[in-house]
């Protein structure tokens, strides 16, 4: 089941005394938070409060964050480390393009055999490269997504990979 609400990012600290929320964003890019214009925030008892952005910039790898009914620097650091959260349908996502948190628990297999390699368990952005790490037969296996390993990915078929000998301890897969 996809879910609703995606990480977007996590509060640091306060910038400046209006309220101001200083956040690492968990997006693409910091653009991508920056343009929101509603956020949540998760509660104790497992629902989602919505908070109206007031404003929103880019500050180097930072979005800078004004909220609804935060408006004082107290209780922005009263806020850091807590996670915001965007609406699914509130994020724009191109042609082809998937959510990292639909890729969790999508299946894998081998591009030549159509043999099961297990599924995705964590995708991880690593320097300028993108890490698939795989559940496979008890342990967890990392690919970089290169187009020499990664030859397909969809939700409907999952991840068809060409993993290099001895990848996954299995010459025959």
């Amino acid at each position: 089941m996809k879910k609703t609400y995606l990480e977007g990012g996590k509060i640091c600290t306060a910038h400046g005394v209006k309220g101001i929320l200083k956040i690492e964003h968990l997006c693409d890019s910091p653009k991508v938070l920056s343009c929101a214009k509603r956020v949540f925030f998760l509660e104790r008892d497992g629902s989602y409060s919505e908070h109206k952005v007031i404003s929103a910039s880019v500050s180097g790898a930072f979005v800078l964050m004004g909220i609804e009914g935060v408006d004082s620097r107290e209780a922005a650091i009263a806020m850091r480390g807590k996670m915001l959260y965007l609406h699914r349908d509130d994020v724009p996502l191109s042609d082809g393009a998937m959510f990292i948190a639909d890729m969790i628990g999508l299946p894998v297999f081998h591009y030549e055999s159509g043999a099961p390699l297990g599924e995705i368990c964590d995708v991880s952005d690593i320097g300028a490269r993108r890490i698939y790490t795989v559940k496979y037969d008890g342990r967890e296996v990392m690919i970089p997504d290169v187009p020499q390993f990664i030859k397909e990915i969809s939700e409907a078929e999952g991840m068809k990979v060409l993993p290099i000998p001895g990848l996954f301890d299995n010459d025959e897969v």
